[in-house]
């Protein structure tokens, strides 16, 4: 899973911009863009974006891997 692509299309999903997300997490939005390209994350600032967006992230993770795992 690359978790930028999927931090940004949950934020297409909500329909709400970078410059709302860079707001939220007191940033610049350059700093969003910088997210969106990255496949990991830190958790403790991935824990911050799944409270902000109100989706569990960490959820889709693990639900990737126990599909990779084949349970």
């Amino acid at each position: 899973m690359h978790i930028g692509h999927a931090i940004h299309e949950e934020l297409k999903r909500q329909q709400r911009t970078t410059a709302w997300l860079a707001r939220q997490l007191c940033c610049d939005r350059t700093n969003i863009y910088h997210i969106y390209r990255n496949k990991a994350i830190n958790t403790d600032q991935l824990a911050r974006i799944s409270t902000i967006l109100n989706h569990n992230f960490f959820a889709d993770l693990s639900s990737e891997l126990d599909e990779a795992k084949g349970k």
